[in-house]
């Protein structure tokens, strides 16, 4: 009989236990939560290192090198160098490229 009750016990103390650990908010829930939020975390880290490293060495090449100062200039600034060419093509207005024909008179750029 007391072999009875102490297997009981011993069952609804394991029952309790196995429903904190699956259960409660505190159990593996919490535990899978936590593991997607790290490897989360980590691939931001990983982003953010290489953009890190990347401009690290943006900032190496401007401090050491012309080529890069040089090349901000032309691209952000529109600067050409001493000896270059500039050259703008401007794309002609489609409007203004339709052939003349019944229904189809020439546009002029005023209208």
């Amino acid at each position: 009989m007391i072999i009875r009750i102490v297997a009981g016990v011993l069952l609804t103390a394991l029952l309790a236990l196995q429903y904190r650990l699956w259960v409660s908010d505190d159990g593996m829930r919490d535990v899978w939560r936590l593991e997607a939020a790290i490897a989360t975390q980590k691939q931001e880290n990983d982003h953010l290192r290489d953009r890190n490293l990347t401009l690290a060495a943006e900032v190496r090449d401007l401090k050491e090198g012309r080529t890069a100062i040089e090349e901000r200039a032309r691209t952000d600034l529109g600067m050409i160098g001493a000896n270059e060419t500039f050259f703008q093509v401007v794309q002609p207005d489609p409007e203004l490229q339709k052939p003349a024909g019944p229904g189809n008179e020439p546009r002029t750029p005023s209208e």
